[in-house]
Order: structure tokens, then sequence, then C-alpha cells
């Protein structure tokens, strides 16, 4: 079987790297292009890198691009990914849900996989697979997610989909977000406190409380390197699926 072609947008970001790392390491696949409004000079060898998406997926001809950039660009990025053929594995956080929709109806269309993940981290995951699970025993919940200062989005995208799964257990149905600077934010019920400074990767943690009993279920990145094994199996599965997934359980879990 041939291998894997990898374009990845944002390639000189400190995500992109670890992916560009994480790739060229992996078995079966191989860092085709890569794309990047920093680039200026020579790529890796045997890679086509540019300062264009739209170039990169010309001469790269990737399988699967991955986008790890800012919301701003992201749309773009996976709409022409889409477009030149290759499925889409995304770590970028903050796009908004009719975007995700309309990018997913294309891929549909095309017949290609679309994955847009807030968090790649297995123990992610699982935080917010037992989060739910937990919810259904008890009666109040808060969320504290703290972030390196560079981050862009607050709350982060893993802090709103354990809290939209948490109130789906209460409620049936995730509930709108509302701002409430004392607080932090209001997302179908549960308060999402968000910190940004120096010294952290990514961490949250699912505070859970009963009548003389409290539940912390938390998870730390302590390095990027901890989101790899999930971009590579997301490469590896996407290919498998048509049409948009949301979050990397739906490619982990029946």
């Amino acid at each position: 079987m041939s291998e894997i072609r990898v374009g990845v947008c944002g390639f000189l970001g400190r995500m992109g790297a670890e992916v560009v790392r994480a790739v060229t390491e992996a078995d079966g696949m191989v860092f085709a292009g890569g794309a990047d409004p920093q680039f200026s000079g020579d790529g890796p060898q045997g890679a086509f890198c540019s300062e264009s998406v739209e170039e990169m997926l010309r001469q790269a001809r990737p399988d699967v691009v991955v986008d790890f950039t800012v919301p701003a660009a992201a749309a773009g990025n996976i709409r022409a990914a889409l477009e030149a053929g290759a499925h889409c594995v995304v770590g970028t956080t903050g796009i908004p849900e009719e975007e995700r929709e309309r990018l997913g109806e294309l891929a549909r269309d095309r017949g290609l996989g679309l994955l847009i993940a807030p968090n790649f981290a297995m123990g992610a995951v699982l935080m917010m697979r037992f989060a739910q699970e937990a919810a259904r025993f008890f009666q109040g919940v808060e969320i504290i997610e703290l972030h390196h200062d560079r981050k862009l989005d607050a709350p982060s995208g893993t802090a709103l989909m354990t809290a939209d799964r948490i109130a789906v257990q209460w409620r049936g149905t995730p509930g709108p977000g509302v701002g409430e600077p004392s607080r932090g934010l209001d997302r179908g019920g549960v308060q999402v406190h968000s910190v940004r400074m120096p010294g952290f990767v990514a961490h949250q943690e699912v505070v859970f409380g009963n009548p003389g009993e409290v539940l912390t279920i938390r998870h730390d990145s302590l390095d990027r390197k901890s989101f790899m094994p999930g971009v590579v199996l997301a490469i590896r599965r996407i290919r498998e699926v048509r049409g948009l997934v949301f979050g990397l359980e739906g490619l982990l879990f029946d």
C-alpha cells in the first residue's frame, strides 16, 4: 500500500512543527508539503513548501491535509483542500458551527472525510467522556481550563465541548453560551473559567459536587507531543470517513 501523503497548513507554528515531526517519524506516511504565511526559503528535502495553501496543494498533491492555524485562515484552508480532493484533519479551534456544517457538506459532496477536533490528546478525549458519564450523578459542575498565554481563544474548544456534553446529559441539548465576566462563561448552565498565562501548555479540571462530596476529573498535557498519537491516528483513519466528524472520539469509539 502506498504511503499517505500529508500536507500541513501552519507547518512553521508550534503545533505544525510537531505534526511535521510526527508524520516524518510515522510508518506509512510522508510529509509531502507545507503552507505557512511566514515561509521563506527552502523546506525539508522532498517536500514542497510555500506561503500559499493553493500552491502547496497543486505541487505537493497531499492525500490528507492537517490544519493547525487560526480560525480566520482555517476555513479557507479546509475549503481549498477539499476542493483539491484531500481529506482534512483540523485542530484549529474557534471555527463557527455554521461554517463547520458548510465545510462538512462540501466534504460529503466530494466523498471526503473532515475531522475537526478540539483536542487530540487521548487523555483529554477520555476526560470528556468520563465527565459526560459523571454528569448523570452530580447536581453541580464547573470547568477550569488553563492554557499558555499565546492561545487565542478562551474558553478553549475542549472546555466548550465538555460543557456541551454535560449539558446534553442534563437537559438533552447543549445550551447557548452567555458571558458572565465575574464567573467566566455560562455554557448551557455549566460555568467555564479560563486561565491564560506563561508556564502552562493545556490543562483542564472538571469539578463535580454533591452534598458532602466532590469529584474532580483532570487532564494535563505537559508537552505538545501528547497530541501527536491522536493526530497520526486521525490521518490514518480519516480516509474511511465521508463528511464531518466533530471530535476525535468519533474515530476512536463506536
